[in-house]
């Protein structure tokens, strides 16, 4: 069986970074599929590819880079994983999920997500980005978490709560710079559901995942989510809508990955305005006592 990470790795990792860059970052973001170019908004930029870092693993899909970037955005100091890692590439949960430990050994406060998702809401139209209020984590009904196996009280309480996961107040600042942009689309909202993939949906689990309460589906975020919050981390996020799902037999479109990075490309300007706007918007840090 796959050795886990001990708290020793997780603390190697921090410390190796720690000695590499000046950087002392604030907030992490992880960008999702074709949202990498993110990072060329960040100013006095420094970049370590995944391989270089210890205990990392690497990233192998299309549209993720495969990089650490640390910088400031807006005059917040930053650091952003310009790919992320997936369970449908073989990565073990807790492998998917270890920079998010690593980050917070480092002194991050607040953990920024986004990812590409189909929109199950039939509102929903590509090119949408909707603040995920909530999240189903269907991978967890059949006993796939991050946080099964023994509990390091130092990361975490050995039965964190997700109710309120998704920080309330971002969520409201967020709607306040949507405003500010002026764009034509409302700012959706709603709740992010979970598949492991890499197939995407049938069109019965489509209908099911609906039923659920659904707005939104991917194969990403949940897994770094439930660990960023047993850290005690503040985490906000968004979807960026890249396609419909298929929801009709008759129906001749299908879902591919080419037009999730397109969407990705198309909607850059907006999503990079947006996450810069909402720097201003997180609390400074805590000034250590």
């Amino acid at each position: 069986m796959e050795k886990r990470f001990t708290y020793d790795d997780y603390q190697n990792t921090s410390e190796w970074l720690l000695c590499h860059t000046k950087h002392r970052p604030q907030v992490a973001v992880i960008c999702g599929s074709g949202l990498g170019n993110l990072v060329d908004k960040l100013t006095d930029s420094q970049s370590f590819d995944y391989s270089e870092i210890p205990n990392f693993p690497q990233s192998t899909v299309p549209g993720h880079a495969g990089r650490l970037v640390f910088g400031f955005l807006n005059g917040r100091a930053c650091v952003m994983m310009q790919g992320r890692f997936h369970m449908y590439e073989g990565y073990s949960i807790w492998k998917v999920t270890f920079p998010v430990r690593v980050f917070f050994l480092m002194g991050v406060d607040t953990l920024v997500v986004t990812n590409a998702a189909g929109g199950l809401n039939p509102e929903f139209e590509v090119g949408d980005i909707m603040l995920i209020r909530d999240h189903i984590n269907l991978p967890g009904f059949s006993g796939v978490n991050p946080l099964i196996g023994p509990n390091d009280g130092r990361f975490g309480l050995r039965f964190p709560a997700m109710s309120d996961a998704y920080d309330r107040d971002m969520r409201q600042k967020a709607h306040r710079a949507w405003q500010q942009m002026g764009e034509q689309r409302e700012l959706k909202e709603g709740t992010y559901v979970m598949v492991a993939g890499p197939s995407f949906e049938t069109v019965a689990e489509s209908w099911l995942l609906q039923k659920l309460g659904a707005d939104a589906v991917g194969m990403s975020t949940v897994p770094e989510v439930i660990v960023a919050r047993h850290c005690g981390l503040r985490v906000f996020g968004f979807s960026l809508i890249t396609n419909k799902v298929v929801l009709d037999y008759e129906a001749q479109e299908k879902a591919n990955h080419e037009e999730v990075l397109e969407a990705g490309r198309q909607a850059a300007q907006k999503l990079e305005r947006f996450v810069s706007l909402l720097m201003t918007s997180i609390p400074p840090p805590a000034k250590a006592s």
